[in-house]
């Protein structure tokens, strides 16, 4: 494995986004799948990192019970409710309208998902069946752990954002192996699924075939319920406003853990909520020349 590469303002500077769109349907569209009964508000932190970054259009795809009062809270999302198995996720049998709403959409599946069965079964049936660029977060990459060759083979191009619990399970080895080398067992992952593998913790590892970078970025108020879905939105947003898979892994991880730092600047490292790390965001693509 490569010496990680640390990932900095000049770094990005030098790797600058694609240029946005003049309208919505040139901004990329992003599908979102997410939430549950128990977690209707997954989606919407998720698509609002994604607004934030630059994605055009978002059409969210959730539990039917939560769906009326986020399109009321978002009226800049398409809102769209999906039947609930008995304890409340997402159900599989949803799956067909899922593909078809996808379409040649961004979609990120995975936000505030809290089944790990019921989660497996709505992504095999779905992962497979999807062309474009998908981003598998959270508990999404329950399909990952006994799949690797079939990720690999995918038409989709993947890109994974899970926590070092996470990677752990994907590999199928002891959490503290993981927290003891987590550049080597992130840039594994990526060399088994042949997908992006962001991995969030204390410092934030990314990987993609052979090249591994780290964002030193952060602080511990980004250890916070909703905090990784704000993460998955951003890199999805990226994807949908055309970056790079990479890319927008790269450039996410750093906008992600640099708005928790900018917050901790005014309110200290604690006690900042996930819902205002997107206002940031804009800032911080304005100083690097991405807004």
């Amino acid at each position: 494995m490569p010496d990680p590469t640390a990932v900095d303002a000049a770094l990005l500077r030098d790797w600058p986004l694609p240029e946005l769109g003049s309208d919505k349907e040139e901004r990329g569209r992003l599908v979102v799948v997410a939430g549950s009964r128990e977690t209707p508000g997954a989606g919407l932190l998720s698509a609002e990192g994604a607004f934030r970054v630059g994605a055009g259009k978002i059409q969210l795809a959730t539990a039917r019970s939560g769906a009326p009062a986020l399109a009321v809270t978002a009226p800049e999302l398409m809102v769209t409710g999906l039947a609930e198995d008995d304890g409340g996720s997402l159900h599989p049998d949803e799956a067909d309208g899922l593909v078809d709403c996808a379409g040649g959409s961004t979609v990120l599946l995975g936000p505030g998902f809290t089944d790990p069965d019921a989660s497996d079964a709505l992504v095999r049936r779905v992962l497979p069946r999807l062309a474009g660029t998908v981003v598998l977060d959270a508990l999404a990459t329950a399909y990952v752990t006994d799949n690797h060759e079939e990720v690999a083979s995918l038409d989709a191009t993947v890109v994974l954002t899970v926590n070092p619990d996470e990677l752990a399970h994907c590999l199928g080895v002891p959490g503290d192996e993981v927290q003891d080398d987590l550049a080597a067992h992130t840039s594994r992952l990526a060399a088994r699924t042949r997908a992006v593998v962001v991995c969030g913790g204390p410092v934030k590892v990314v990987a993609h075939r052979d090249e591994v970078w780290c964002v030193e970025a952060g602080n511990p108020g980004l250890g916070t319920a909703g905090s990784g879905d704000v993460q998955a939105g951003i890199v999805a947003g990226l994807l949908a406003r055309g970056a790079e898979p990479a890319q927008a892994a790269v450039w996410g991880a750093w906008l992600h853990a640099t708005a928790g730092d900018r917050l901790a600047q005014r309110v200290g490292p604690v006690g900042y909520l996930a819902r205002e790390l997107p206002g940031e965001l804009p800032g911080l693509l304005a100083e690097l020349g991405g807004g």
